[in-house]
């Protein structure tokens, strides 16, 4: 395969010094004539997004408006009422952050609050550990810890991890209905965790929620510290910049200022009309092009940079969950969507980069490159004469990217100058844009998730079930089949039944046991209760 160019690479290259950014899509096997092709679909996705950006109900399906770029702008808020909000909002999030520094506000019986526990799922959480993990350093005011799902397990590391500490630990519970199961269960958790240490827990909470919420009548009525808004035109993939991802970022020590800097900066990019300007356009041409424009193939995030390890996990939400719908907005049946993963470079040569040269030509890479090795005062280390570690790891993406191209695999590469709030919040704002403009260009509406809510009307269904079993469990003496048991909880579905007996058998406090029959299958067993 014939490498790009040096005249294909300068025509295709985006770069802005501003920004400290570049976009290079000249490894993507654009058609002949494809920019002239689709120049009516960029306009008209720059028109869309100024409409948007102006008010325009984006989310027909609820009647909402979709504003996430009014947060590091409120001037373009369409209402007044918006603009002082996010304002207020910020300067509240400041003024929180300089008190619990300060330790002017502080826990219970500790002098001040020294650790972070966010409590979230989804947008709730994976911006905020994205960011902390791409900005934290040993500087930080506050050393963040996540709770980010209800596995048991999992809450027991972070509690083992916090050791000794809870009582200097503020914890920040972050859910827009304050109803999500996954965060609820975190916050009790936590709840019981303070409470086994005497310590109050509305004492040490914050809450981040929907005026009205479950969530927000919890925290009134149990005295939390302070409650900070969730508006219902900022969806939880693009609420980063929202006191969903703010406050955490402050507590922690972050530039916060810089953030929305950054990203309104980037805004301002990629509204720019002509397309070969525009960084966001072209990244969501180069993924047109790529797939079809039917998602026909996978795009694989390649961060050459540890602390953007996290950065494929943020892209896999606001990707797959803005862009993965069975209609678009003529309610065809489409099944649109773009599947996205990644971990980092160069680890991933040592792991599936086999497959992407060599394997299934189903994917597009995405090199994400960081110019300036090091943010410390720590001098270079010759591992070489002459060459550092950071000098390998340029050369190995630059490698690994020529090897793909020799054969015949696509790929793009973003470059930051540096790694700093103002270009992680630029980052955010440009893969924000870059995916509404593509929604346009396949015409779906990137801005619901009805998929979600399925899953989770589905998930309650099985708990709601769970109770009818083991009721028919308790109500019997004796041990009993799996269809009987079935068939007394009002169900022919014995799956999932024996899914909830198996999980129940397995935690004593549910205390069922599972009555194995010799010689037979796991299906002729009997259950009965302790």
């Amino acid at each position: 395969m014939t490498l790009p160019s040096f005249s294909r690479f300068r025509e295709l290259f985006f770069h802005d010094e501003a920004l400290g950014l570049s976009v290079d899509v000249s490894r993507i096997h654009f058609a002949d004539g494809f920019f002239a092709a689709h120049e009516a679909d960029v306009q008209r996705a720059l028109a869309a997004m100024r409409a948007l950006e102006g008010g325009a109900i984006a989310n027909p399906d609820e009647q909402r408006m979709v504003g996430h770029y009014w947060l590091r702008a409120p001037e373009l808020a369409p209402t007044p009422e918006i603009a002082e909000a996010i304002r207020t909002t910020n300067a509240r999030i400041a003024s929180l952050a300089r008190s619990v520094h300060a330790g002017h506000l502080r826990p219970q019986r500790a002098s001040r609050f020294e650790n972070l526990l966010v409590i979230g799922i989804g947008g709730s959480a994976l911006g905020p550990e994205f960011v902390a993990s791409a900005l934290g350093s040993p500087a930080d005011r506050m050393r963040p810890f996540f709770l980010d799902n209800t596995d048991p397990d999992g809450i027991d590391r972070v509690f083992d991890a916090l050791a000794d500490r809870l009582d200097r630990t503020l914890t920040v519970v972050i859910s827009k209905s304050g109803g999500t199961p996954e965060t609820r269960n975190g916050m009790l958790e936590a709840k019981a965790q303070y409470e086994r240490l005497g310590l109050t827990f509305a004492r040490h909470a914050v809450a981040v929620t929907g005026s009205g919420s479950a969530l927000d009548r919890f925290a009134v009525e149990q005295g939390f510290l302070d409650r900070f808004p969730m508006w219902d035109w900022v969806g939880g993939r693009t609420s980063e910049l929202s006191a969903v991802g703010l406050l955490p970022a402050a507590l922690q020590g972050l530039d916060i200022d810089a953030l929305l800097a950054g990203a309104r900066a980037m805004d301002e990019a990629t509204r720019a009309t002509e397309t070969m300007r525009n960084p966001a356009a072209l990244l969501a041409l180069a993924w047109l092009s790529a797939t079809g424009g039917r998602g026909a193939k996978d795009m694989v995030i390649l961060p050459y940079k540890d602390r953007l390890a996290l950065f494929s996990r943020y892209l896999q939400q606001l990707v797959m969950e803005s862009l993965g719908k069975r209609l678009d907005l003529s309610g065809r049946e489409v099944h649109q969507g773009i599947a996205v993963y990644g971990n980092k470079g160069s680890t991933d040569q040592h792991a599936y980069v086999q497959q992407l040269r060599d394997g299934l030509d189903n994917f597009f890479a995405t090199f994400i490159v960081v110019l300036a090795d090091r943010d410390s005062a720590r001098p270079p280390v010759e591992v070489e004469p002459g060459v550092t570690s950071g000098d390998y790891l340029s050369g190995f993406w630059q490698g690994t990217r020529r090897a793909l191209s020799e054969s015949g695999r696509e790929s793009i590469t973003v470059t930051l100058d540096a790694l700093s709030p103002r270009s992680v919040g630029g980052l955010i704002a440009l893969y924000e844009r870059a995916v509404g403009y593509y929604a346009t260009f396949v015409n779906i509406n990137a801005y619901h998730q009805p998929g979600v809510e399925a899953g989770k009307k589905a998930a309650a269904a099985v708990l709601e079930l769970q109770a009818r079993v083991l009721e028919a469990l308790r109500g019997s003496q004796k041990a009993q089949a799996l269809a009987d048991i079935a068939a007394a909880a009002g169900t022919d579905d014995l799956e999932t039944v024996l899914h909830l007996l198996r999980h129940a058998a397995a935690n004593p406090e549910k205390r069922v046991e599972c009555v194995p029959s010799a010689g037979t299958s796991l299906f002729d067993a009997t259950w009965k209760t302790l």
